[in-house]
């Protein structure tokens, strides 16, 4: 398939899982009608509704779900969700093209997949891997993929999921960024150029990658980094989700996420400018 050339209708995240779908706008209505306060309102109702057989319906769509939920007594699970209610209220969400809307659905449901915390430590590789599941699983929800996916599939989810690296003075492994030209090259070679598929991955593989002042990310791409993989549509994308990400932590916590929203639009607003700059040279 030429999916340069091909338009691509997008697999709507509402029909393949609706329950899911209905559960957020409900905690959005929650939300908004003040009926949920804090993390800990959150998260009993999170738990309520992620019974066994609601993980094991999601986990044969998205498979790791169950696992990813499992640590730290369900901590990512509830941040997931915490990000998908920021998400449906955020203006810049709001403002997308439905088609846009439609990706960051994706996006969010699978930014944390991999993410795993052994021992109560942080995880530093998870955007990674996290992208590597998504490239297995994008395809058995309809997103075409090219004549090559089939033999390049094991090979790449292998050297994107060992892509880490340990600086020095640490004892956590980050992800690593000389790796980045294979990983974003098979991407598109499995994917295409600029498809919804190749899209939704490389704003996963990137989540971590643009950090703010308050937040550093511990494996910064450079400014040159930037100007090679990051295109209009990527910025708009990755601007959403790491807004998701604010949310996520601080919705309870209306001065942190005020200073967070604040420091993530100032750093956004440096990238759009280093890309506006690199289309005019």
């Amino acid at each position: 398939m030429d999916l340069m050339n091909t338009p691509q209708e997008l697999p709507s995240f509402e029909d393949f899982l609706p329950d899911l779908h209905q559960f957020i706008l409900d905690l959005v209505e929650d939300y908004n009608a003040g009926n949920i306060k804090s993390w800990d309102a959150l998260e009993q109702k999170v738990k309520a509704f992620f019974s066994s057989e609601m993980m094991d319906q999601i986990d044969s769509i998205v498979p790791h779900w169950r696992k990813m939920a499992s640590y730290e007594d369900g901590v990512t699970l509830i941040h997931v969700m915490c990000v998908s209610m920021g998400l449906y209220r955020m203006p810049e969400f709001l403002a997308m093209p439905a088609h846009q809307q439609g990706l960051m659905k994706w996006v969010i449901l699978f930014h944390d997949l991999e993410k795993e915390l052994p021992d109560g430590k942080r995880d530093y590789a998870h955007a990674f891997r996290s992208t590597a599941g998504a490239a297995h699983t994008l395809p058995k929800l309809g997103f075409p993929t090219t004549a090559e996916y089939d033999r390049l599939i094991d090979r790449w989810c292998e050297l994107t999921r060992s892509a880490v690296t340990l600086p020095k003075n640490s004892s956590e492994l980050i992800q690593d960024n000389q790796k980045l030209p294979q990983i974003v090259g098979g991407i598109e070679r499995m994917f295409g150029q600029d498809t919804p598929a190749t899209l939704i991955l490389k704003t996963i593989l990137f989540h971590l990658a643009i950090g703010g002042n308050d937040w550093p990310s511990p494996s910064p791409l450079t400014e040159e980094e930037i100007k090679r993989y990051f295109d209009s549509d990527l910025v708009s994308l990755s601007l959403v989700m790491n807004l998701g990400d604010n949310d996520g932590w601080n919705m309870f916590a209306t001065a942190n996420w005020e200073h967070g929203r604040m420091d993530t639009l100032n750093v956004f607003e440096q990238v759009e400018r280093l890309i506006s700059e690199s289309f005019q040279t």
